[in-house]
């Protein structure tokens, strides 16, 4: 009888201890995930303007996230889309009036004023604003400019004298393959700024990101420095025609990036799937696929708002509310993600540091 209950003990401890193993698994180096402050701390400020970079520095950031476009006159500027009336005042200004055009980008057809019709001296006379008014603060409408790259990536040498630890800087390509097309490739001024500013090898604090997959790949031959695919739920690259993501995330599929690039940045539903009810489901094998082909993953994007929150973790029925963000964050962390896009870098960095 001793024996056969020690025995039973012996595979209940066996069982937890399987269990504790598939619940937190560890990341690709076993250090820490890094907090990505997606646009900055945008949860807080306008989107890609200094000052949602500086408030996300403060609140603890370990990168902060431009994405990038050009002006006509080849300057790369910090916008989410070279599609600006979400996030200026462009469609206000009257003198821009006649700028605003219809175009197909990325086989989608998009009307407004675009960054590639401006000039920078242009663009600087506009100022930013709340992309999400419905869900987020307005107070600081027009408070901000559009910074340039090279301004940001000065404001962040600056941010990072003295410090034992720089805060690193995760550039996105946006259409690289539009921009390309019309006379404005992001190669070579990318490049040179960031080898002006210090950015050098594999063990730079940067990566540099596209969804695209031509784009990456030719980085890497002209570079060491860290690429990451990024991926979404569903379609494929622009520039692959036919090529999914979906087949991209697949064992093999990840084996082919892993030739030309040092992570995937998912969207977060590729790693744990929404219920039917919008609760997170179980954990799909991305991480672990993604491991083993020696790549680290950054899934994107944790925000505190309701709207965008799991069932579980909303904190209540309006959308402009706040949730458990951390909790969510704990979830994908025990699949053992490399780091997090976070528009919330508060609530982001005690929930990665503190579990």
């Amino acid at each position: 009888m001793i024996a056969r209950c020690a025995a039973a003990l012996a595979l209940l401890l066996a069982a937890c201890a399987a269990d504790d193993e598939m619940a937190t698994q560890p990341t690709l180096d076993g250090k820490a995930a890094i907090v990505i402050a997606h646009r900055g701390a945008s949860g807080e400020r306008p989107e890609h303007t200094l000052a949602a970079y500086k408030l996300a520095i403060e609140q603890g950031a370990d990168f902060i996230e431009p994405d990038l476009v050009l002006t006509r006159d080849g300057v790369l500027v910090a916008r989410h889309e070279n599609e600006i009336s979400e996030t200026t005042d462009v469609a206000d200004r009257p003198e821009f009036a006649a700028r605003r055009a219809t175009k197909t980008i990325d086989g989608r057809e998009v009307s407004g004023w675009f960054t590639e019709d401006f000039t920078l001296a242009e663009l600087k006379t506009l100022r930013a604003k709340e992309r999400l008014p419905q869900l987020r603060s307005t107070d600081s409408d027009g408070a901000f400019d559009v910074p340039t790259f090279e301004e940001i990536l000065a404001f962040l040498a600056e941010a990072n004298m003295g410090r034992e630890t720089p805060v690193g800087v995760y550039p996105e390509t946006k259409h690289p393959s539009y921009f390309a097309s019309i006379g404005l490739p992001h190669e070579a001024p990318l490049l040179a700024l960031l080898d002006a500013y210090g950015y050098r090898g594999s063990a730079a604090p940067l990566f540099i990101q596209s969804f695209e997959v031509g784009n990456l790949k030719a980085l890497r031959a002209k570079s060491d420095l860290p690429l990451i695919q990024l991926m979404e739920a569903e379609g494929g690259p622009a520039d692959i025609p036919g090529t999914s993501y979906a087949a991209m995330a697949s064992p093999e599929g990840l084996k082919a990036i892993a030739a030309y690039a040092d992570g995937i940045g998912p969207n977060k539903t590729m790693i744990i799937p929404r219920t039917a009810l919008g609760a997170l489901g179980s954990p799909t094998t991305l991480v672990r696929d993604a491991h083993a082909a020696g790549l680290k993953v950054h899934p994107w994007t944790f925000r505190r708002e309701n709207y965008f929150l799991p069932l579980g973790h909303k904190g209540g029925i309006n959308p402009a509310g706040h949730g458990d963000l951390a909790g969510e964050i704990r979830a994908y962390l025990a699949t053992g993600i490399d780091g997090l896009f976070s528009d919330n870098v508060r609530e982001a960095v005690p929930a990665v540091r503190d579990r």
